[in-house]
């Protein structure tokens, strides 16, 4: 049998199929993982080293050197969509009040980013001239419900506003679809082939909104920029944190083609690919905190078995539940790439 390239590998998967072995991406990487692995190595030479089918860039990412302070010493900051944010002692930023957009005249008089002038660009287009054709090319980023966050200075206003202000609520998500269709079109026409967006609508105890103000507040936004992605030309995943099972159908509905990744706690890619009856792809899950806090055979043992029961599927891309953030361990997280190389699915 031919082996598959990796670009072979993710289009196989997004077409339902199942290719040689299970293609594999992950939406970030920190760089101290990869560093544990090769010191000063970069982002793109490891994808190569350890032969990642995918290779993305964040589209939420501001340039450092351009950033808007408020003030310096208490590390607030205002980003692209003028919202103030604080960094955390982790360097993390969360948005903090004031509301950018509090009133009918706020979101009247707003002028929203410009699209063509994000640092993306450079990002996807250093990605393009150096992975084109070779291995799929994603960005990461949002759609409607986090700009949405961001504008009403966090989750608690928004989700008044969804009681007490609904036009209001619906005007202001156009905002990000309207940013996200003009910003996903140039970057595919650019050569982006995969978008993920980003946006988080559940913890471990279900969904943060009702099941009816998703489908009427977030749905119809969701629905907007997929379409464009994919009228554009490229495939569109959606990645969320926490037990979404009320608002699976919803999210499948709008047309995706996969889903993930998913947290393994409440999702079984298994069953959510069961469920919709092979209409929506799979990316996923093996558990962070195991490649944070397990050891490698536990890892090595927990993805193989990952790849048994899903991947035969099709439609399955193998990542971790989330990202690699800074606490996984540079060994286990190249066992479950190890393991996945080793899994050929057709042997």
């Amino acid at each position: 049998m031919t082996t598959m390239t990796s670009r072979d590998r993710v289009f196989t998967a997004f077409q339902g199929g199942v290719p040689d072995r299970v293609p594999v991406m992950e939406m970030f990487i920190d760089p101290k993982v990869i560093d544990a692995i090769s010191l000063g190595m970069s982002y793109e030479d490891f994808v190569d080293y350890a032969d990642m089918d995918v290779v993305t860039c964040l589209t939420m990412a501001d340039d450092p050197a351009n950033i808007n302070w408020v003030d310096r010493d208490r590390g607030l900051w205002r980003d692209k969509w003028g919202a103030q944010q604080i960094l955390t002692q982790d360097v993390i930023s969360i948005v903090t009040e004031p509301a950018r957009i509090e009133t009918e005249a706020d979101l009247d008089g707003y002028q929203p980013p410009d699209p063509s002038a994000s640092p993306v660009h450079g990002y996807a287009r250093k990605l393009v001239d150096r992975f084109k054709g070779k291995r799929a090319i994603a960005v990461i980023g949002e759609a409607a419900f986090a700009p949405s966050q961001y504008l009403r200075a966090g989750l608690a206003n928004l989700m008044m506003d969804y009681v007490l202000r609904p036009e209001f609520v619906k005007k202001l998500a156009r905002i990000g679809v309207e940013y996200h269709i003009e910003l996903y079109r140039r970057l595919i026409a650019d050569g982006v082939e995969i978008v993920v967006l980003g946006d988080d609508y559940a913890g471990k105890t279900g969904t943060f909104m009702s099941p009816a103000h998703f489908e009427e507040f977030i749905v119809p936004g969701v629905k907007t920029v997929v379409q464009a992605v994919k009228d554009a030309g490229g495939y569109c995943i959606h990645h969320t944190d926490g037990d979404i099972w009320q608002i699976l159908d919803m999210l499948i509905s709008t047309g995706l083609d996969m889903l993930g990744p998913l947290e393994p706690a409440y999702m079984r890619l298994d069953e959510v690919r069961r469920h919709s009856g092979g209409r929506i792809g799979v990316m996923g899950n093996v558990d962070v905190d195991l490649l944070s806090r397990g050891t490698v055979e536990q890892v090595k043992a927990a993805t193989k078995e990952l790849i048994a029961r899903v991947s035969p599927l099709g439609g399955h891309i193998l990542s971790s539940g989330n990202t690699i953030s800074s606490s996984v361990r540079a060994d286990n997280f190249m066992a479950m790439l190890e393991a996945a190389r080793e899994y050929h699915l057709h042997s």
